[in-house]
Order: C-alpha cells, then sequence, then structure tokens
C-alpha cells in the first residue's frame, strides 16, 4: 500500500515529548492500555534483538553495539519524537552508508559522524524541513530503497554461504566479482543453515500465526547447526567472529553481558581521536545518514498514520530522532531511525503510545544482561538471512514491478536512474540526481500542457483572436510566443485570451516583453480575462499599455467592442 499523502501536521508548534505528552498526559493512561503497550513492546523487541545484531554486523561493527542502539536510540526517540507509534533503531536502509565509514574510520569514527547527523537532524526540525518527504518524487524513493535492498542482499551473500573472501572491494561490481570468483569456497554447513533459516522466514507468514518469525527462523537455524556441529563441522557464530576486552583487561567472545557505558564517541575503540581534519572527511557521510534519516522516519510517520488515523508532528520528529543520533553515540549506538516495520508490527500488536517503543528497549537492555551468552552461538549465516529478508522487504519488487508495467515512461526513466546510481555510487548522488531528473521531465511535461488554440467566432479580417492553456512559464514561454508570430500572419490586431493562464513567470513576462518589442509597426497586441497572479506579475514587471501597440480588457467582448487602442 503506498502511503497516505502528507498530512498538515507540519505546522503545529514546535514543542518537545509533543507525541509522548499527547499520548500519555492528554489523553488518559489506563491500565489497561499499559498492557497493550507491554505486549506491542515485548513483540516488537523480539523482532528487534535479532535484526539490531544483524543490522551492526552488516554495518561493520560487532553486534552489541545494534542492542545498544536500539536501547537507548528507542527510548530517546519514544520521548523527544513527533509520532507516537515509530519505534527506533538501526535499519537497513544506513548499511550501506555505516559500512564504508566503519572500514575506513573505525567504530569511532562511525560514532562521531552518527552524533553529527543528529545535529543536522536536529537543525532541519529546527527549521521546519518536516515537510521533506512531500517534494520527493515516488520514483526516486523507491530508486533509492530498491538499490539499497540490492546492495544490502549482496553484502550478506558471503555470510550466507560461508564463503572466503579475503578482501571485499569497495565497489559494486567488484563486490560481485570478487563473490562469484569465491563460490568455490562455499561452506555446506553456514549454506544449509542459511536457506533452513531464509525458508522458515519465507513460509512462517502463510501459517497465519501471531507470532513474528524472525526467532522461529533462528531457532530452526540453530538446530541445523547444531546437527553440523555434533558431525564436527564447524560453523562460524557470533562468539567465533566476534571478541570483546572487559574493564579488567581479561577478552571474551560473542556479546558482552554488561550495560553500554558512556564513552565519548570519538574515545571508542580503534579511535581516531578528535580533529578538524577528521570531521571535515566525516561530513559527507553525516550527511547522508541526516538526509536518509529524515526521509525514513517521515515516511515511517505517515505510513502509521495512514494505519491508525493519527497526525504525527513532523517537525518534531525530526528533532525526536536527531536527539537521538545525537546520545546514542555516548553509549556506543550506532545511527539510529524510525524502522517501518517494527513500527507497524508495533501497531498491530496494539500500541497505544511511545510506551510499548520504551518497553521494547527494556527488553533489548534485559536480553543484553541475561541472554548475552546464548546470542554468542548465533550463526552469522542465520543472520544474514534475516538481513537478505529485510533487503527483498525493503526492495519492494511488487511496487517496482507495477511501476514498471504501468507508470508513464518519465518516472519509469527516474526510477531506473536511482537505483543504478545508489547501486553503482552513492545514496546522495541517486537522490540528488534523480530529484533534479523528475524536475526537469516534470517541467517538460508541464510545458507541453500549455498551447495556444483559436477561439471558435466571427472576427474582423484583421484580427487573430487565440487562447493560451496552461502555465505561461520559461519552459513554454519562448514557444508560445515563437508560434503566435507564426500562426498571427498578416494581423493587424492580435487578441490573447489569459482566461487559463494560472501563472506567469519571470521567464514568461521576459518572453512577452521581447515579443511586444518585436512586433511591426501598426500591428497591436490584445490581451484579455487575465487572472489574479499573471495580473499581479505584469503590475510586478510595470508593463503598462502601449498606444498603438498594447493594451488590456478584462472579457473578449469589451475588446472586440472597442477597436480603438488604449
Amino acid at each position: 500500500m503506498d502511503p497516505p499523502a502528507m498530512n498538515t501536521s507540519t505546522n503545529r508548534p514546535l514543542r518537545l515529548f509533543s507525541a509522548f505528552i499527547d499520548a500519555c498526559i492528554s489523553e488518559k493512561y489506563t491500565v489497561q492500555r499499559l498492557l497493550k503497550d507491554a505486549t506491542a513492546g515485548v513483540t516488537v523487541g523480539i523482532i528487534a534483538i535479532p535484526l539490531a545484531m544483524a543490522l551492526a554486523i552488516g554495518s561493520g561493527v560487532p553486534p552489541q553495539y545494534g542492542l545498544y542502539t536500539s536501547a537507548v536510540a528507542g527510548i530517546i526517540v519514544a520521548v523527544f519524537g513527533g509520532s507516537r507509534f515509530s519505534v527506533s533503531g538501526p535499519t537497513a536502509a544506513f548499511v550501506v552508508i555505516l559500512y564504508p565509514v566503519s572500514q575506513q574510520y573505525g567504530l569511532s569514527g562511525l560514532l562521531l559522524a552518527t552524533f553529527m547527523s543528529g545535529v543536522m537532524l536536529v537543525l532541519m526540525g529546527l527549521a521546519r524541513f518536516g515537510k521533506l518527504i512531500e517534494y520527493i518524487p515516488l520514483p526516486v524513493t523507491l530508486g533509492f530503497t530498491s538499490g539499497i535492498g540490492i546492495t544490502i542482499g549482496t553484502m550478506q551473500i558471503k555470510d550466507f554461504f560461508g564463503l572466503s573472501v579475503t578482501s571485499m572491494p569497495e565497489h559494486y561490481v567488484g563486490k560481485v566479482l570478487a563473490l562469484v570468483q569465491a563460490m568455490p569456497t562455499l561452506d555446506i554447513g553456514d549454506a544449509l543453515i542459511g536457506i533452513v533459516t531464509l525458508g522458515v522466514l519465507v513460509l512462517w507468514p502463510k501459517l497465519g500465526l501471531r507470532v513474528p518469525g524472525h526467532l522461529p527462523a533462528l531457532l530452526a537455524g540453530c538446530a541445523v547447526m547444531a546437527v553440523f556441529m555434533q558431525m564436527g563441522h564447524p560453523v562460524a557464530t557470533i562468539g567465533s567472529r566476534f571478541h570483546y576486552l572487559l574493564p579488567d583487561g581479561s577478552q571474551g567472545f560473542g556479546i558482552p553481558a554488561i550495560l553500554p557505558q558512556f564513552v565519548l564517541p570519538w574515545l571508542q575503540a580503534g579511535n581516531h581521536g578528535l580533529s578538524l581534519n577528521l570531521v571535515q572527511a566525516l561530513l559527507p557521510a553525516a550527511f547522508s545518514m541526516a538526509i536518509l534519516g529524515a526521509i525514513e522516519s517521515l515516511l515511517c510517520a505517515v505510513v502509521l498514520d495512514g494505519m491508525t488515523g493519527t497526525k504525527h508532528h513532523s517537525n518534531n520528529e525530526l528533532i525526536g530522532q536527531g536527539m537521538g543520533n545525537i546520545i546514542t553515540p555516548f553509549f556506543g549506538g550506532i545511527t539510529a531511525t524510525a524502522a517501518i516495520a517494527r513500527s507497524a508490527a508495533n501497531v498491530r500488536a496494539g500500541a497505544t503510545s511511545p510506551v510499548s517503543a520504551i518497553i521494547h528497549s527494556l527488553l533489548v537492555i534485559l536480553a543484553l544482561l541475561v541472554l548475552a551468552p546464548w546470542l554468542s552461538w548465533l550463526p552469522l549465516a542465520a543472520m544474514a538471512a534475516l538481513l537478505l529478508m529485510v533487503a527483498w522487504n525493503m526492495s519492494e519488487a511488487h511496487k517496482v514491478i507495477n511501476l514498471l508495467r504501468r507508470a508513464p515512461k518519465d518516472d519509469i526513466l527516474v526510477m531506473l536512474t536511482c537505483m543504478s546510481l545508489t547501486v553503482l555510487f552513492d545514496m546522495v548522488i541517486a537522490i540528488t540526481a534523480g530529484i533534479v531528473m523528475a524536475s526537469l521531465l516534470f517541467m517538460r511535461s508541464i510545458a507541453k500542457m500549455t498551447r495556444l488554440t483559436d477561439v471558435p467566432g466571427e472576427y474582423g479580417a484583421d484580427e487573430c483572436v487565440l487562447r493560451i492553456s496552461g502555465p505561461l512559464f520559461f519552459a513554454a514561454a519562448e514557444r508560445i510566443f515563437t508560434e503566435l508570430s507564426a500562426r498571427s500572419g498578416n494581423a493587424q490586431r492580435i487578441i490573447l485570451i489569459w482566461d487559463r493562464v494560472a501563472l506567469l513567470d519571470a521567464g514568461g513576462l521576459s518572453a512577452l516583453q521581447s515579443y511586444i518589442q518585436g512586433l511591426p509597426k501598426g500591428v497591436e497586441l490584445v490581451i484579455t480575462d487575465i487572472p489574479y497572479q499573471p495580473l499581479k506579475t505584469l503590475a510586478r514587471g510595470g508593463v503598462k499599455p502601449i498606444s498603438g501597440q498594447l493594451s488590456f480588457y478584462s472579457s473578449l467582448s469589451e475588446a472586440l467592442s472597442d477597436p480603438q487602442p488604449r
């Protein structure tokens, strides 16, 4: 289902805790509502725990940092944000941005970039950029989200099949070639674990059960892993790949069973220190995170509005997301935003307020403290299967196919361009190019709608009466007046009816003035039925009647009954 049109909540006054206050204070909060929120929070928490770890691994950092993100950002955004049903945490869309940053600048660089993106999001909210999503066409959003889905899916092939890849190239084509060349190293144990996990994820919804399929899928994958380990076949797990250092200097494997610690982002493991050069180097990535975070959080809020009949505070949502990304890095959390799938599951599970998102975060913290030893046994192939499913859902293949079948060629071109640029280059480049291309194609389409037509009637032999229909703006004006010169022939009096000219811009005004200056001696241009906006533009441009050359009338009948110039 396509998201509904953005509501007018953007114009509401900015205030902190807006959604939390509306849902929990302005409205009566009862024990019954608390129970519903608790049920929804536990349901979403079960989904979030494995996804948070998988997304952290996909972003190039140890899995506990994904749990820290869900735990801290989930609470902060729920309290400060503008959407009462949004659940925030790490999302798949960020993987393609975060992975290169973590590989080049380490965890500390990634957390610093997250902090910077949070500042940008707060500034966007204060500047009332909450309507940002309205100006991004559907082919652009569909193109870059599909491209991100393709990229994420490609990145999971290595762990899904247990391939041995010594070094993964930076660019997409190089990645694909490296994966193809590594196929002979396929590990049968990892591959079967991945296939079984993915199979359960695909088939589970068809059973019609309300329990999310993530936990049963992981359990099925772990069962396959147990069989192979009994046979003496080693399987890659979280514990075998990741290790950590405790404050006492001892080393552990997997996930540490400790709460997130307050540490300055630039002093985290693999730190580069804090310098102006580092900040400048991270600015492009931080900007990408902020733009994507704004788009995804607002899109999620719109989808939730359509599901619940409520209205979100879009500028407050940007501020809430910004606050989450400012505070979370100090506790080891990576970039977070509202997650559409988890938020939709939150609504379906009966959530009534942001309390459900807070309970989801508390469950993640509990899992971190109690289940860390068991979480370390999760196979990496199963985690890759989770992300493959996320990538497939994110690609929205059914919408892509529908657009390819039914949409105008211009929209198809924009979508394919955005998708290709996202996969091959960068999301910001894709969005920028997509918006520019969509804008140019839209202007071309609108310009084609502006036409010059004959007006039936009985007129003098030296009169030419025509009507301009459509906006008279820079992309159409030159063509219209060139056509007018050709169609007016030897007429001594050219009457233009402007009743269907909704818009006159500076380009159209300039073209009109050039046409008037080029009129042959003795030829008069008459303009009638001018709407308010074009009339205002003419007045601001200082266009006045010129005796024997230019005159204005309120109607065609008035112009025909008064043939003398004014």
